[in-house]
């Protein structure tokens, strides 16, 4: 067969190329430390990498969403653990101020700092985090969740919770609305409310009362009446009278699955309300406290409507507590669970990593030594063309 001397050329030319290319190759996957520098290379790991990548990608979503998540709910359970301090502090003022010793001065230097502790408690529940948003707006982070007047402290939040996907599976509520935490909460004992009727003119007092038969409670007002000071009778919202008695100081009173202590020496004619329990706010509970601190107790009967009141606020301040605490255990089970899942997470991403690796990642010593042996051949591959290049029939001819 004749081979032209073009022909000859070009087949020299085409090895010298072919050999760079695959030599320039080489050096870009040992530059890059990357086998694939192209689907071309291997098409199955090619694709296998784009799944791996795209999990992995998905996963340090995941993995920034719960910082965001872990960021907030710290936040917010510090914010919980220092309303927990105040409420405490309240009440221990309450009981303070319960003391029949203190002189109107020192209740109402009791009543100045209750005032300055309810300021505190609307500062609190107004917390913002680091991005400036409200801990306690639901969904509108931007406005200021409690707003103070002379009338009181109203929610101008939603009830909506934020919530970050932490996982292809889990969803972590990241906050918790302001009146979930701080305004709806049960008044009395979660059942019922007690009260005495202002205008009493005994030394009687009523406690919170309990529940003895729940399935025997009847929801509804009822008016505890004393016809003397020695007999009583309780009327519902109809007038009808569903139980009655002799009324001994000390011992309880019960009617329709519930019992409540009256102690004192109740006149004829004196009233005691019973009421269904509803909700009401921290902050409303704090502002009653004040204002019975700063109450008159010259006479008897003032006496009494004072250790009421006290007593009844006692009673909502420990149920504050109890809300704020929950509210509480349920951000550190949050906290405990990214913090599980996080671990989880870390788990997948090395595994995903070490796949994506054992795909991608070059082998850097036999890549070193296919390069030598690339340039070996480059290099004879050009000489052999060199020497090529000066065979003419010119050069025999003379």
């Amino acid at each position: 067969m004749r081979i032209s001397t073009a022909g000859l050329h070009n087949l020299a030319l085409q090895g010298i190329t072919d050999r760079d290319a695959d030599l320039a190759k080489t050096q870009s996957q040992i530059a890059t430390g990357k086998r694939i520098q192209s689907p071309a290379d291997d098409p199955a790991a090619a694709t296998q990498a784009v799944q791996l990548d795209r999990s992995l990608s998905e996963s340090q979503q995941f993995g920034r969403n719960a910082d965001v998540a872990t960021n907030n709910l710290s936040l917010e359970e510090q914010a919980l653990a220092d309303s927990n301090d105040l409420l405490t502090s309240i009440r221990d003022l309450a009981v303070q101020a319960n003391s029949g010793a203190l002189d109107p001065g020192s209740r109402q230097a009791i009543a100045t700092q209750l005032q300055a502790q309810l300021q505190q408690l609307v500062d609190l529940a107004n917390r913002k985090n680091g991005n400036n948003e409200y801990l306690f707006s639901g969904f509108a982070t931007a406005a200021q969740p409690f707003i103070q007047s002379a009338a009181g402290v109203s929610y101008v939040g939603d009830q909506n919770v934020r919530q970050l996907q932490t996982s292809q599976t889990q969803h972590v509520s990241v906050s918790d609305s302001g009146y979930s935490v701080f305004v709806n909460i049960d008044s009395g004992n979660g059942t019922f409310v007690t009260a005495a009727n202002p205008a009493n003119t005994g030394s009687g007092t009523i406690d919170a009362g309990s529940v003895t038969d729940p399935t025997a409670w009847v929801p509804g007002t009822y008016r505890l009446q004393f016809t003397s000071g020695t007999a009583y009778q309780v009327l519902d919202s109809t007038n009808a009278v569903v139980s009655s008695g002799t009324y001994t100081p000390g011992n309880s009173i019960s009617f329709r699955g519930i019992a409540v202590n009256v102690g004192g020496q109740p006149a004829t004619g004196d009233e005691f309300t019973v009421s269904p329990s509803s909700s009401q706010d921290v902050f409303t509970t704090v502002k009653q406290l004040i204002a019975t601190v700063g109450s008159s107790t010259v006479t008897d009967a003032q006496r009494a409507q004072y250790s009421t009141r006290i007593a009844a606020s006692l009673q909502q301040l420990d149920t504050s507590l109890d809300h704020v605490n929950a509210v509480r255990s349920s951000v550190g089970a949050r906290l405990s669970t990214l913090d599980q899942t996080q671990s989880t997470r870390q788990d997948n991403e090395v595994t995903l990593q070490t796949s994506l690796s054992g795909l991608r990642d070059l082998d850097i010593a036999k890549a070193v030594t296919q390069l030598n042996l690339q340039q070996v051949g480059l290099q004879a591959a050009q000489a052999s063309y060199a020497r090529i290049a000066q065979l003419s029939l010119f050069n025999y001819l003379g």
